[in-house]
């Protein structure tokens, strides 16, 4: 098993929890970022700098992520391509994304953004809340069983 981080957008908060359950279960992480991270001195939690680039990070993942690997990201094309591979996917706020609803995530995905090209100010995520990091914790969990 192997965890894999969209790690450019991926809140601090859940970056420490990632580190945290990784240790605890023995688990290799990668963060694949296009900047240095901050990384806790373990040879269990590795980074994978990138170029800068669209969409370069996500070509990296989904070449190297494995059909049962957990993959953790808020870009739901990049989830899209990891579940047609059969990894698990996790969003940075405990939502798991599945082959039978990502679907659905695909299309409202591309309906705000042609909200956004069109002009209309759909706003940012709300802020993550602790009822966020408790719910992604508990949802890693048991990913990790």
């Amino acid at each position: 098993m192997h965890i894999w981080v969209d790690a450019d957008a991926c809140p601090k908060v859940i970056r420490d929890i990632l580190f945290r359950a990784a240790e605890r279960t023995r688990t290799p992480l990668t963060m694949v970022a296009n900047h240095p991270l901050p990384l806790p001195g373990s040879p269990l939690i590795k980074q994978l700098q990138v170029p800068k680039g669209f969409d370069v990070a996500d070509d990296e993942i989904v070449a190297r992520i494995q059909p049962g690997e957990i993959l953790i990201t808020a870009d739901i094309p990049l989830a899209a391509e990891a579940l047609a591979k059969d990894a698990r996917v996790l969003s940075p706020r405990g939502e798991r994304y599945d082959k039978g609803t990502i679907r659905a995530k695909l299309t409202m995905r591309d309906f705000m953004d042609t909200l956004r090209s069109s002009g209309v100010h759909t706003g940012g995520p709300p802020t993550l809340s602790p009822a966020d990091r408790q719910t992604f914790a508990n949802q890693l969990d048991q990913l990790l069983r």
